[in-house]
């Protein structure tokens, strides 16, 4: 009996000081959520970038099955998976377009609300 308890003890404390131990997990490398931070600090260099013209950009308004994209200073995001865009429209805005005067001007959030949303690409005139 006692052969158990010293057992469940000494599991115990391995257990505690696992939990104690300092994490060795490395500082994130996301970005902030600034809303002073530009959309050029928010874009990763990791995304492959497609080209979009204003008109090819029409089409991916979030409307029958199409994805949901906006531009913002020549960024193309995907907006698609955010419960706020359903259908391709949030709060007066509708994606499928340049919304860099919207966003910056006339949003609350300005583009902070863009860090972590998938960047797909660039508008090109």
């Amino acid at each position: 009996m006692s052969k158990k308890i010293l057992f469940l003890i000494n599991v115990l404390a391995i257990l505690i000081l696992a939990a104690c131990a300092p994490s060795t997990q490395t500082e994130s490398t996301a970005p902030t959520q600034d809303p002073q931070s530009t959309t050029e600090e928010l874009a990763t260099d990791t995304t492959k970038e497609q080209e979009f013209t204003l008109e090819e950009l029409k089409t991916y308004n979030g409307r029958d099955g199409n994805r949901a994209y906006v531009a913002v200073d020549g960024i193309v995001y995907d907006l698609t998976d955010s419960s706020l865009w359903k259908d391709g429209r949030h709060n007066g805005f509708e994606a499928g377009a340049d919304l860099t005067t919207a966003i910056k001007e006339e949003s609350p959030h300005g583009v902070s609300k863009l860090t972590g949303m998938p960047v797909v690409g660039k508008l090109v005139e």
